[in-house]
């Protein structure tokens, strides 16, 4: 059997190898450390994913017997003027949604953000027939209000949703089946509306990934050590390093995590020839992140309707790498499409840049964002008074609480496979979290619980 895979995969392809059927350990290690499996890797030593933009043969057992990349990213920039490449890029981008979506009900999740408006001014552009739906924290950002003017000013059908605290405890044992444990479960928000997907339309359409493709990573021209050094920063969650570590202490492996990772890193970062920093980091981020972080989600979505991804369509990763840096930067690209395609949306709040817009984003800086950041601290500090703090993070809507404390504590303290981590090791996380230091541990604790999910027949898978 052949199997290709894209440029960016929606969904891993898992293929036996000869190698002992025992947990890879090392790799788990990286996953604790960064969040996502790295390269081909997976919980068990005799099982790869298939990497991205290949040609893979696989026997009839299911074992993999060769494997040939049809794609390298590769940085060549064209000679052409901003315009042009913006006249491109409305060409692409909106026959690329015109061709996923065409006689179809879009389901459209917008944000107070980019690529979801971009989605929207395409989707307005080529009359698509569009239920769009927004979803906030409780005490969160009140982005569901810059989602429905987007959906107003685009006639679209519109949706707000809240989600409560705790509302992952009773959706965890789905949300496992979807994405396999690779993928931390507090972050795909997505989970809380899962059972209300099904009425929505036809097809979803997802802007992920465009915030990378579409900006610069902000670094100077690097050495291959100094570039090493900004990808580490980018992968390491807060406490990740250490997490790792004491992982890779607790099952006894040779050497340390912090050598094997960044030899790991350095070796990857080498399979792609580019000069440029930024381009080639962005290439690393598409390779090895997208297809084993970003990705994995996407499940949720696809269990309930098709998806159709178009920054993660073959021809924009093609697109990007003949498009000179400069006009990357800052999300140029993007904000011109919107400002031209549908002006009316450039100018409501850019959740990233509140309380401005696409239009005077620039004044995003000291003294004239003052009121704005006065006015907000003082607001959140009178509602933390009255016990309705502000939730930034996913991860303290699903573990701060009595009740929200009861859930992790149970199942932290109930491993399906207890030989994995002894109880102490387990506690001790589990009580630096909850009487210590919240902000530093809770990576720890998250990779905890999707830990504590493994299945014990997952060797025998």
């Amino acid at each position: 059997m052949e199997i290709t895979t894209s440029i960016i995969p929606t969904s891993q392809t898992f293929a036996k190898v000869d190698a002992p059927s025992e947990l890879n350990l090392e790799a788990i290690c990286v996953f604790a450390a960064i969040g996502f499996f790295l390269d081909r890797d997976t919980y068990i030593k005799n099982q790869i994913v298939l990497p991205p933009a290949s040609k893979n043969s696989i026997s009839k057992e299911g074992y993999l017997e060769s494997s040939k990349s049809w794609f390298q990213w590769y940085y060549e920039p064209r000679d052409i003027s901003f315009a042009e490449a913006l006249n491109e890029f409305t060409e692409l981008f909106e026959g690329i949604i015109a061709e996923q979506t065409k006689d179809q009900t879009v389901i459209l999740p917008l944000s107070g953000g980019l690529d979801s408006r971009t989605q929207a001014a395409a989707l307005k552009s080529i009359n698509a027939n569009v239920n769009a739906y927004s979803y906030e924290f409780r005490n969160g950002y009140s982005e569901t209000k810059i989602a429905k003017k987007i959906a107003d000013r685009c006639g679209f059908a519109f949706e707000s949703h809240k989600i409560e605290s705790g509302y992952l405890w009773p959706m965890l044992d789905a949300l496992v089946q979807l994405n396999k444990g690779y993928s931390d479960f507090t972050s795909p928000r997505q989970m809380a509306l899962f059972n209300k997907y099904e009425d929505m339309g036809d097809i979803f359409s997802l802007g992920h990934w465009g915030d990378v493709l579409f900006d610069s990573m902000h670094v100077n021209q690097l050495s291959n050590d100094e570039e090493l050094e900004v990808v580490l920063e980018k992968l390491l969650k807060r406490g990740g390093m250490n997490f790792a570590q004491n992982l890779w202490d607790i099952w006894g492996l040779k050497g340390n995590f912090k050598t094997y990772f960044k030899e790991r890193i350095f070796d990857l970062l080498n399979t792609i020839n580019i000069s440029d920093s930024n381009a080639k980091i962005r290439a690393f981020k598409s390779k090895y992140w997208a297809p084993r972080w970003t990705a994995i989600n996407l499940a949720i979505y696809e269990a309930k309707k098709p998806i159709a991804v178009p920054y993660f369509d073959d021809r924009m990763c093609q697109f990007i790498c003949t498009i000179p840096e400069e006009y990357l930067m800052d999300r140029k690209l993007q904000i011109a499409y919107v400002k031209e395609r549908a002006p009316e949306l450039a100018k409501i709040t850019w959740q990233d840049q509140r309380p401005f817009n696409l239009i005077n984003f620039h004044k995003n800086r000291v003294p004239y964002n003052l009121p704005y950041k006065i006015f907000n601290r003082i607001k959140r500090d009178l509602n933390g008074l009255i016990g309705n703090s502000y939730v930034q993070r996913n991860w303290e809507l699903q573990f701060l609480g009595k009740q929200n404390e009861e859930h992790l504590r149970s199942h932290l303290q109930n491993f399906k496979m207890p030989e994995l981590l002894p109880k102490s090791f387990v506690d001790q996380y589990l009580d630096d979290f909850t009487t210590r230091d919240q902000l530093s541990n809770a990576h720890a604790i998250n990779m905890l619980l999707v830990l504590s999910t493994l299945d014990p027949n997952l060797l025998n898978d």
